[in-house]
């Protein structure tokens, strides 16, 4: 355990911020899962309509350092193309 008030804090603020980005983590991650599973079904027209709210988190998470952004860049260009090979 830190003694100085300067670690404390700064321990304190690491534990509210990996929380938060295990939150943002989580949601994106969920929100992959549901898209590739449309992708799977063969449900294309809907994964069309779902594909802007993955982006959007996908650069949300690079924007906040959660995910680095060339991770997020690569994975939107794979799922652009795991749905264009899917129609």
């Amino acid at each position: 355990m830190p003694r100085r008030k300067t670690s404390i804090k700064k321990t304190r603020a690491d534990r509210k911020k990996h929380l938060q980005n295990l939150k943002i983590k989580q949601n994106l991650k969920k929100t992959l899962k549901k898209f590739q599973s449309l992708l799977a079904a063969k449900n294309l027209a809907e994964a069309k309509k779902m594909l802007p709210s993955v982006f959007s988190q996908l650069d949300k998470a690079a924007k906040k350092r959660t995910l680095h952004p060339a991770t997020a860049d690569r994975k939107k260009s794979r799922l652009m193309k795991r749905l264009s090979k899917g129609a």
